[in-house]
């Protein structure tokens, strides 16, 4: 009888545990998804998180490529220009988020400064390492007046001469970067302000470093955790004006720091970026794992700088030259500048034809983002982008002698970073680590509950199984004692002791 108690114990015991295992299949992931939701919200009380949204403390850097002018006078000429990378110069950077507010629409506005400090460590040189490039100042200029009248490019010329500024330019890494005193710069900004990008000294990223990348104001997920980290406006305008459709002026997608959790390979990373004045997008390439972190790898489709020929939602970024290359002209002072890949990377090949040096391959400068899906949240990030000038011989113009049409490489870069140390760990133990110990753990309750159940149905059919192999000797023992009357008694008890027992397993 106790066996038999103890069997029906451990089956009910087994079928529960069966029960709270099946329950933590279904209930478990959402437990882990409402955490997620709970701690992924812009909030200040999410420690965490708000931490890496407002200081992004992890390793940043910039790492800047010159593409030095090897033939210089050959080029002026009309030569094809001849090109050489000298680089990286890497500057670590440092962002941080000031003047934020949060609004009664669970959205907060921000504004995100930039700075960079020089790696020497990092990098192949100094910032005394002196290059030659075309000038902007010049050659972007001449293109700008090409249908002014004669006269007038004419008086153009000589002012470059009496400023004493001529096609190109040999400097240090450090004034091409961060600004060079010209005379030329400071009497167009006299007469003529607003032409220049900027008021001080002129360089390529002079207006990049301790300055703000504009006013965004984003959702902070509390209301609806899929629009996180999505723009609701940028300097107070939700389209811009630079463009020539409705689509291309539209403002989608996130700031570019983070996006919305649960993604899947079908989602894209769409962020917009005031520095190529448009909104871009990323689409799924892979999976992969950063240090036992799941991920998917996402990157620049071919028709991102596509022109309005080969990818007709495109057009209204024109006038477009080749596929490749993004006019930003409209945001940049009307300068003949475009963006594309580094070496025309995923760009028209004749592109390749009018320089030489040049040679594109995609781990070398293709961008991508490695994102964890259930987080939103990049883990690695390589972005990498190229400054190119459009020049030609203008006529009037003698700083342009000779030179053929062509779309000049004069740098790219590479904006990366990576989250590692104790800010991984965290991530790794609370998005890992913990999920992974929950999947066990409704496992092994499943496991434990069959297991149980399988013992007890094994201890039930051995015991009736013992009981079926004593019950021909006790009727033996019956009969003898019919023909022996004088132990009838005992032996009739012990009989019905035994059926008693085998309808009590059966029942």
């Amino acid at each position: 009888m106790n066996k038999s108690k103890l069997a029906i114990g451990l089956f009910v015991a087994g079928i529960l545990t069966v029960v709270f295992g099946t329950i933590i299949v279904f209930v478990g992931p959402i437990i882990i998804d409402e955490q997620i939701v709970k701690n992924l919200v812009i909030d200040p009380k999410n420690e965490m998180s708000y931490t890496m949204w407002k200081d992004i403390p992890v390793p940043f850097f910039m790492s800047v490529y010159f593409f030095n002018v090897l033939n210089p006078t050959e080029f002026l000429a009309g030569e094809k220009p001849m090109v050489e990378q000298r680089g990286p110069y890497v500057y670590r950077k440092r962002i941080q988020k000031q003047n934020i507010t949060f609004h009664p629409n669970d959205t907060v506005s921000y504004l995100e400064y930039r700075s960079y400090f020089f790696e020497p460590s990092m990098s192949v040189g100094n910032e005394s390492d002196v290059v030659t490039i075309p000038n902007m100042l010049v050659l972007g200029a001449a293109v700008m007046m090409e249908n002014m009248p004669l006269g007038v490019r004419l008086l153009i010329s000589t002012t470059f001469k009496g400023f004493k500024e001529g096609p190109f330019l040999t400097k240090s890494v450090g004034e091409l970067m961060w600004g060079y005193d010209s005379k030329l710069v400071d009497f167009l900004n006299k007469w003529f302000p607003g032409m220049l990008p900027s008021t001080g000294k002129f360089g390529l990223f002079s207006e990049f470093n301790n300055t703000n990348t504009g006013l965004f104001t984003i959702h902070t997920g509390k209301d609806d955790i899929r629009l996180i980290h999505k723009v609701d406006s940028w300097n107070g305008l939700t389209k811009l004006t630079n463009w020539k459709t409705p689509q291309c002026n539209m403002i989608n997608g996130t700031a570019g720091q983070m996006w919305p959790p649960f993604m899947t390979k079908e989602s894209t990373l769409p962020f917009y970026s005031p520095d190529a004045c448009r909104s871009l997008e990323l689409v799924y390439q892979r999976e992969g794992i950063m240090k036992g972190i799941p991920l998917y790898r996402y990157v620049a489709p071919k028709t991102m700088f596509a022109n309005g020929s080969d990818y007709a939602p495109n057009e209204g970024f024109c006038p477009c030259r080749q596929s490749g290359l993004l006019n930003v002209s409209s945001c940049r002072s009307n300068s003949p500048v475009f963006i594309s890949h580094p070496h025309f990377y995923n760009a028209d090949p004749v592109l390749l034809d009018y320089v030489q040096g040049l040679q594109p391959t995609e781990d070398e400068h293709g961008l991508f983002i490695d994102i964890h899906p259930e987080t939103g949240v990049p883990l690695n990030v390589s972005i990498r982008l190229q400054l190119n000038l459009y020049m030609k011989m203008v006529s009037g113009i003698t700083e342009t002698g000779n030179i053929s049409e062509v779309v000049m490489p004069m740098i790219w870069f590479e904006e990366s970073g990576y989250i590692d140390g104790a800010i991984l760990k965290t991530f790794h133990t609370n998005l890992v680590i913990l999920p992974m110990v929950m999947v066990y753990m409704q496992y092994c309750f499943i496991g434990l509950g069959l297991a149980t159940i399988l013992g007890a149905v094994l201890l039930h059919y051995r015991e009736k199984a013992l009981l079926k192999k004593d019950l021909p000797t006790v009727m033996e023992n019956h009969w003898a004692t019919v023909r022996d009357p004088v132990n009838s008694s005992d032996a009739h008890k012990q009989m019905d002791k035994c059926i008693m027992n085998d309808t009590a397993h059966n029942l």
